[in-house]
């Protein structure tokens, strides 16, 4: 079984920001309890006791990308019995991008980017990333992702889906990881439903996945039927041989344990699509 998305930091290897910033809230919380170092062994006695044998460790912010990936290439080089890919920060609209990504490629744990086109409303707003569906460079990096073999996770807002789509819809050859199922900020009736009614347009398109990860972000108190929903809607319209399991951890660590987050992702997925879910589709798509 496959983690398909969480996070590793040393405080001591890397230097990441928003980690350092105190008293600074954040979309998802208060990230003081998490302000620590969190390492692969602290993960794999957490996930491994559940069966979780390998993973994708997902770029966290890190004042220098390229430091982190190696910080991470080093520590799978450490652990040969745990199986780790990567997902890096990459600018796409950067003019040097192509030599980057032949840099991050040269690591044998990387397997594709990430840059955030949107987080939660709030913070878009401040960040301005959601102009990058509208700058041309963006769409020609993701060209030359794809080029490259790699993939692209995406993380959005459900607002800003049908825009997306028909950007993804130009570059069909980059295969796109969908992280926390969208992002579905609005857990209300009507919420839930606007969010179904966006996602289709990236369901629709082949080369999109979806994660059903970060799901606690916006809800905090939940409970494992709070899921429920969800997940049924994104393995209805993804099918579990592109929908995957991600515990967001250690983010999602502020408002649960690691097993009390898998159970509920296990009850809502139907029995026979486990293997899917929880291992198959992030070993295709990550290729671990």
């Amino acid at each position: 079984m496959i983690d398909a998305h969480h996070h590793l930091w040393d405080l001591n290897a890397v230097n990441y920001p928003w980690l350092a910033a105190k008293g600074v809230k954040r979309f998802f919380g208060d990230p003081t309890p998490i302000q620590r170092d969190y390492l692969l062994s602290e993960f794999r006695a957490e996930a491994g006791v559940l069966g979780i044998t390998g993973s994708v460790h997902i770029q966290v912010g890190a004042e220098d990308p390229l430091a982190e990936a190696k910080w991470v290439q080093s520590i799978a080089d450490a652990n040969p019995d745990w199986p780790m890919a990567q997902v890096v920060f990459c600018d796409l609209t950067a003019p040097d991008l192509a030599e980057k990504l032949d840099v991050f490629k040269s690591l044998s744990t990387v397997r594709g980017v990430r840059q955030i086109v949107g987080r939660a409303p709030g913070e878009d707003a401040e960040t301005g990333t959601n102009a990058l569906l509208d700058d041309p460079r963006f769409l020609e990096g993701l060209l030359l992702v794809g080029e490259r073999d790699l993939s692209f996770d995406l993380q959005l807002i459900p607002e800003l889906m049908e825009k997306t789509a028909h950007v993804l819809a130009q570059s069909l050859q980059t295969d796109v990881a969908l992280c926390h199922a969208g992002s579905p900020h609005d857990r209300s009736r009507a919420g839930l439903k606007s969010w179904g009614q966006h996602l289709g347009s990236l369901s629709d398109l082949p080369n999109v996945y979806c994660k059903l990860s970060g799901l606690g972000m916006f809800q905090h108190r939940w409970r494992a039927d709070d899921f429920m929903p969800i997940i049924k809607t994104c393995l209805g319209q993804f099918g579990a041989g592109r929908c995957m399991f991600g515990s967001n951890f250690p983010v999602d660590s502020l408002y649960s344990d690691y097993d009390t987050l898998y159970q509920a992702h296990r009850a809502a997925v139907p029995e026979p699509l486990w293997p899917e879910v929880f291992g198959k589709t992030a070993a295709r798509f990550y290729r671990i």
